[in-house]
């Protein structure tokens, strides 16, 4: 065999990461950064309006639940340790603000966190199985 039959055919482009998870950050397309990656909150669009990008195939599972918790976790542990050494407030005035902390900050993390999930597997090329017939 030659050198010439083992290398590949196409040219693939470089695809940055950094680039690629601000967009995805912002619930925009990974590769162009300006149409919509998202629909309905939480469902990936088949394709971008703006450049055609396929992004059907890019399946994000539990993986964004599992970094909000642990985001909003991380975040209202040291919230809910420093106002109760420093404030001591009744127990049903820290439960709920801080129940409406976690349910507020969840529900803006999560879509971001899909599209960071979802621009990392664009940027990196781990395409999935795609849509079946």
């Amino acid at each position: 065999m030659t050198d010439q039959t083992l290398a590949p055919t196409t040219e693939e482009e470089e695809r940055p990461t950094r680039p690629a998870l601000i967009r995805g950050f912002r619930c925009k397309c990974p590769n162009c950064g300006e149409g919509k990656l998202l629909h309905s909150y939480l469902k990936v669009n088949d394709a971008c309006d703006q450049c055609g990008q396929e992004l059907f195939h890019h399946r994000a599972d539990d993986g964004p639940a599992y970094l909000t918790i642990l985001i909003v976790g991380h975040l209202l542990a040291p919230v809910l340790h420093v106002s109760y050494v420093h404030w001591r407030p009744d127990p049903w005035t820290m439960a709920i603000v801080l129940s409406l902390g976690c349910v507020a900050l969840s529900l803006y993390l999560l879509p971001r966190l899909k599209g960071v999930v979802v621009a990392y597997q664009w940027a990196r090329r781990m395409h999935g199985f795609g849509k079946s017939a």
